[in-house]
């Protein structure tokens, strides 16, 4: 085809609300992934500070929009990845965050405070720092707090994929609160103690440990998984890459993640420490490596791999050694 005859060809088409994908083949199937997400850190210090000024600021009524959303600096809210969502959310004592259910699935990672609540289909759960509770999807659900000192966690939820699937909504509840009652145990909640003392009982320089869904076994949702991750201190470790995206929270520990693209060039270096945020996009080469002084360092990781498991996109590099 003459490059007249195709530039015919293609003054032709807008008419017709169609475009010829051989113009854009290369950049719509490209021979590797390619998230558009850079790695990302978000440091506690900083955005802890932030966020008590905000619980100062703002009125008991924004108790439940006072999240400060951690956003891809190469995308908009709500991508913290290409496929998660995360913020940090802090509640007052005396607040509630009104109820309601939405589509999206959520879980929140408690980092700081005592005496709060999540009440998720009339079911009052407490949370202690370290504990991972659940919001499943389109369950009443509503946070309070009945401590004395601000109380903080990480909201985790697959938001972005409704910007491709136009389908999410909220629907808030004709009460501030949802009835519920308080429970003593709860398939929601996953109490630090315990994840901890599964980590800690590999004698292995780290130990990796997935939550699982407790009627299920299998994992937390459709769309995202949790884990907990061991390093002993002076350790460095370098898992395989794959198509899965991470968001990793800090809970105890020092040290740095070293992030290489795929031809390993124009990699990233982030130091972190204690309640710091990074994330780290698809097909990067991960390197952790933990500082010899200090104790053992603890993350807590949010991941996409059931959303890509279930889609059959999951990938392994078998390339690498």
């Amino acid at each position: 085809m003459s490059n007249s005859t195709d530039q015919s060809l293609l003054s032709k088409l807008p008419s017709q609300n169609a475009e010829p994908l051989w113009t854009v083949m290369h950049s719509m199937v490209k021979p590797l992934p390619s998230p558009r997400a850079v790695p990302s850190i978000w440091r506690y210090n900083d955005i802890h500070a932030l966020l008590l000024e905000a619980g100062r600021t703002g009125p008991a009524e924004k108790a439940e929009r006072r999240v400060l959303m951690l956003v891809n600096p190469k995308l908009d809210a709500p991508f913290t990845t290409d496929t998660l969502y995360a913020g940090l959310q802090l509640i007052n004592p005396g607040e509630v965050a009104p109820a309601h259910r939405h589509r999206s699935f959520a879980i929140r990672f408690i980092i700081e405070g005592s005496g709060a609540f999540t009440a998720v289909g009339g079911n009052k759960v407490y949370m202690e720092p370290g504990d991972l509770i659940l919001t499943p999807k389109w369950q009443w659900h509503d946070h309070g707090h009945e401590g004395d000192a601000p109380m903080i966690w990480l909201d985790g939820l697959d938001l972005p994929l409704y910007h491709k699937l136009p389908v999410h909504f909220a629907e808030p509840y004709t009460e501030p609160s949802y009835p519920s009652k308080p429970v003593v145990d709860s398939p929601l909640r996953f109490p630090w103690a315990q994840m901890k003392a599964k980590l800690d009982a590999s004698s292995a320089n780290f130990s990796l440990e997935e939550y699982h869904d407790v009627a299920t076994g299998g994992h937390i949702s459709f769309t995202i998984g949790a884990m907990a991750l061991r390093i002993s201190k002076g350790s460095k470790i370098s898992p395989k890459r794959d198509t899965c995206s991470f968001i990793f929270h800090v809970i105890e520990g020092h040290g740095k993640t070293t992030i290489l693209g795929n031809d390993r060039s124009n990699g990233e270096t982030v130091a972190w420490s204690k309640g710091d945020t990074f994330a780290v996009p698809a097909w990067n080469h991960i390197t952790h490596d933990v500082a010899t002084s200090g104790g053992d360092a603890y993350l807590f990781i949010l991941t996409d791999k059931p959303l890509l498991e279930n889609l059959d996109m999951y990938l392994l590099d078998s390339t690498q050694s």
